[in-house]
């Protein structure tokens, strides 16, 4: 596992695998190992993945100040990487809230991305609002599902702001297309992948500027993917069509039955979608 330094001094660590073209890719969580992203449904055949561990997960080191895991100070640990790989232009990934760590970084860097797909992004960054009716209205496609009613009811409770202490658990199924044993097994090794201190600190107060940021993507000119899951409530698809209309050159696909993890739920969809797009 290859390492290098922060601007900080803080050691980070990254993962290589695949062949082709190099793609620089930005776990979710927010703050959670990289290793949830395997191998993005297979797409290890046609790129090189380079994921980072982003500082206090997975391989890399805790840094010496807590203040430095918020979202917009990340921005110099993705740069140092650019770096450390000697890429002039990086194609750069995002998954989640790692969304908001990349086009921090495409409107700090436009000069430094040839190309940029968010998947199932998080839209805090850019301040796109996404309503509890956007969240219940997609849940609502799944109403056969035979874990649907309690999971409804969940979701209806942590909308409205009242939710318990089994709410977000109750929701699961949600973030899936087929909530069977691999979606459990994923679900269950988020708790241990994820920096819960550095979670906390990622969207404090001061790390986004959504007015600035839509100003500088709006002369943002590399293409971008935007990606969204049909039955996503994390990051519903009305919320996602929105955020790919602040980019020049952005494309907005849809995967049908897909929800917050694109790769897991249907591979070859999720690889075909990243491999025509701009063709």
């Amino acid at each position: 596992m290859p390492t290098f330094s922060a601007p900080d001094g803080t050691r980070l660590a990254y993962h290589v695998s695949g062949d082709g073209p190099p793609l620089v890719c930005l776990p979710g969580g927010p703050m959670q190992d990289s290793l949830h992203l395997g191998d993005l449904g297979g797409l290890t055949a046609h790129r090189t993945l380079i994921r980072l561990d982003l500082r206090g997960t997975g391989g890399s080191a805790t840094p010496d100040d807590p203040a430095s895991y918020r979202c917009d100070r990340l921005v110099d640990d993705v740069e140092a990487l650019r770096e450390e790989r000697g890429l002039d232009r990086a194609d750069l990934l995002a998954h989640s809230a790692g969304a908001n760590l990349a086009v921090l970084y495409a409107a700090r860097h436009p000069d430094r991305v040839a190309r940029l797909a968010l998947i199932t992004p998080s839209v805090y960054a850019v301040g796109i609002e996404i309503t509890a009716e956007d969240r219940l209205s997609t849940a609502r496609l799944r109403r056969d599902e035979p874990w649907f009613t309690p999971a409804y009811t969940a979701l209806e409770a942590i909308t409205a702001g009242r939710a318990g202490p089994d709410d977000w658990q109750a929701v699961a199924p949600f973030w899936f297309a087929r909530w069977d044993d691999e979606a459990k097994a994923v679900r269950e090794a988020e708790a241990k992948q994820r920096n819960d201190e550095a979670a906390a600190v990622y969207g404090a107060a001061g790390a986004f500027d959504p007015a600035a940021t839509r100003a500088a993507l709006a002369g943002f000119a590399a293409p971008v993917l935007v990606l969204a899951g049909e039955v996503d409530v994390a990051a519903p698809a009305r919320a996602v069509a929105e955020c790919a209309g602040l980019f020049p050159d952005g494309e907005l696909v849809v995967q049908p039955g897909a929800a917050h993890f694109p790769w897991l739920d249907d591979a070859g969809r999720f690889v075909t979608a990243f491999l025509e797009w701009g063709q």
